[in-house]
């Protein structure tokens, strides 16, 4: 049985640290790999970090064919919905997100996972997240409500042992800032109307009242027979007072699910845009391959002790 990356599922922690790099020219792609299978987590999860790599999908289809999840692409494009509402494309070829208990610890492994992976690849993006009251955004309103159990999450986001890329996921991870003035204005009541849910108990609009371009109505996806399609959520706030928003982390053994939902949201699909995205704006977007444990540390470098 393949392994999943552990620190998909560690949830509750409060500080994190997302970390994209672009390879250095003339680097060979396996040279990345396994400066990404290198890196050493802790040895103990106990007050200490989590740590969860990915890599391009092209990137790791060249190098791990066998072990690709179906249906994985590059964020190769950008997406553009009704009135030229548009997700950028912005993919680089790893990612690395470093979460734990304290922004210390997660700042002294983040900065050694740098230092390691400077002789092959540039840091593209770092972004700084954090929680904010528990388990809500920014906008106020608890996120990841839609998520199954935690004993269900392995089922939507890992890919079964009976497929190609056993224990692999795939993550899309976009950065969205919030233009929080505008929102903040609103009332109560119609931000409720936006998400599609209310504020305070995060109960779900009755759909006679739920608008059709809530939040809630575009993300939630059906298959033929009206099952709902899910993925695993993980996102945090990302920012500062003055620079702020959220950080989307969705994680499924099934990327067209995602790249559905995003279509939906931008409007692509019916011409219906996710009314949220009038009041946040996605500033990167991009799909990884998080590989099984065992597919990673094949391209480790063997230890003396081997």
């Amino acid at each position: 049985m393949a392994t999943a990356q552990f620190g998909i599922f560690a949830v509750g922690t409060s500080a994190h640290c997302f970390l994209e790099f672009s390879l250095k020219p003339g680097v060979d792609p396996q040279t990345l790999a396994t400066a990404i299978a290198d890196i050493e987590e802790p040895h103990t999860t106990v007050g200490g970090a989590n740590l969860v790599t990915g890599l391009r999908p092209s990137l790791w289809s060249g190098l791990a064919p066998d072990d690709m999840p179906a249906n994985t692409e590059d964020f190769a494009a950008p997406m553009v919905g009704p009135g030229r509402f548009t997700m950028p494309a912005t993919q680089r070829d790893a990612w690395v997100w470093v979460s734990g208990a304290a922004r210390d610890l997660v700042f002294d492994m983040s900065a050694a996972i740098i230092d390691q992976l400077h002789p092959v690849a540039e840091v593209a993006t770092e972004v700084t997240g954090w929680s904010y009251r528990h388990s809500r955004d920014l906008t106020g309103f608890e996120d990841g409500t839609e998520n199954p159990p935690l004993a269900e999450a392995g089922d939507v986001a890992v890919v079964p042992d009976t497929l190609p890329g056993a224990g692999a996921s795939v993550v899309l991870v976009q950065q969205w800032v919030h233009h929080t003035n505008f929102w903040n204005n609103l009332p109560v009541a119609e931000q409720e109307r936006v998400m599609g849910r209310t504020k305070l108990d995060s109960v779900e609009l009755d759909d006679a009242v739920k608008p059709v371009d809530s939040h809630v109505a575009r993300n939630v996806i059906t298959d033929d027979s009206g099952q709902e399609l899910h993925i695993f959520r993980r996102n945090v706030p990302y920012g500062t007072v003055t620079d702020h928003g959220t950080m989307f982390v969705g994680f499924s053994f099934d990327p067209p699910r995602m790249t559905r939902m995003l279509e939906r949201m931008a409007g692509i699909e019916d011409g219906v845009r996710d009314a949220l995205t009038r009041y946040t704006t996605p500033l990167t977007g991009a799909y990884y391959v998080v590989p099984s444990v065992e597919s990673l540390r094949a391209f480790a470098t063997p230890s003396q002790d081997d």
